[in-house]
């Protein structure tokens, strides 16, 4: 016998989420370990009743941070998709804020629909620690580094290539082809900023490559040879992945999304003190 019941109509709601990597065994859910998407999904939940599964735009590993996230779920139910930023924060642990929520189609994919990642790294560089910046930087104090030579190695990675050299093990993606759409290198006084933004980034890419980068700008590494070894594919010489917490996930890009910028475009505020 058929159900004669009308289905339940369910909506799409976005989200642009921050949090604080530090304590997070990264964004996708895994036994037994703290993750972002777990908070969120156990959240929401709470307030159904019911299970969601919660789509991210991406991945962020352990101990990277998020300015602005962005991920969806279908709800069924009387909340307004714009309401959702409010009631979830209510139920949310420190560590995480959703920013805003807005309602989309059900076409719309958090991960699919996206045309660019950007991410920011956070390097110190001054010789004592600081215990206001450690969760944000990787301070570097074992030699003075040249971020117009940082800035040089990045240029020649705009465009498409196949960055194989930069893709840790244990990846499902089948190829490495990325197209690095932005790249650049800026002093703020104890502070050196590295922003990359790509149309998508490969499993532990962006650490790996920031590993050499500090090498080129520390001159341990000339330029000639880092491009050699990424355009080569030469993985097994890239050995240094950067430490996680001066990562940055700051933002994504699509090219129909129902936030304003100032939601989501830059809003990890500088570290720009020791002038």
């Amino acid at each position: 016998m058929l159900d004669s019941r009308e289905p339940t109509p369910t909506h799409r709601v976005a989200l642009v989420i921050q949090y604080l990597g530090t304590q997070f065994h990264g964004w996708q859910r895994q036994s037994r370990q703290r993750t972002v998407q777990e908070e969120i999904e156990t959240a929401i939940a709470t307030i159904l009743g019911y299970h969601v599964t919660l789509h991210g735009a991406g991945r962020t590993d352990a101990g990277v941070h998020a300015a602005a996230q962005v991920a969806h779920f279908d709800a069924t139910g009387l909340i307004p998709a714009h309401k959702w930023a409010t009631v979830l924060n209510s139920y949310l642990p420190p560590d995480i804020l959703i920013r805003a929520s807005a309602g989309v189609s059900d076409r719309w994919h958090a991960r699919f629909s996206a045309d660019s990642r950007r991410y920011r790294y956070t390097i110190y560089t001054e010789a004592l620690p600081n215990l206001f910046v450690k969760r944000f930087s990787w301070h570097y104090y074992y030699a003075p580094l040249d971020e117009s030579l940082i800035q040089a190695a990045l240029e020649p990675l705009l465009g498409k290539h196949h960055l194989a050299a930069f893709h840790r093990a244990g990846s499902a993606r089948s190829h490495s082809w990325v197209e690095v759409q932005a790249a650049e290198c800026r002093r703020n006084g104890s502070f050196i900023h590295i922003e990359i933004q790509a149309n998508g980034f490969l499993y532990g890419m962006v650490r790996l490559l920031l590993g050499m980068l500090v090498q080129v700008g520390s001159g341990q590494r000339t330029l000639a040879n880092f491009t050699e070894i990424w355009k080569e594919e030469r993985r097994e010489e890239v050995k240094y992945a950067a430490p996680p917490q001066g990562l940055c996930l700051l933002r994504v890009g699509y090219p129909d999304f129902p936030f304003p910028p100032e939601i989501w475009y830059d809003t990890q505020p500088y570290l720009v003190f020791g002038y």
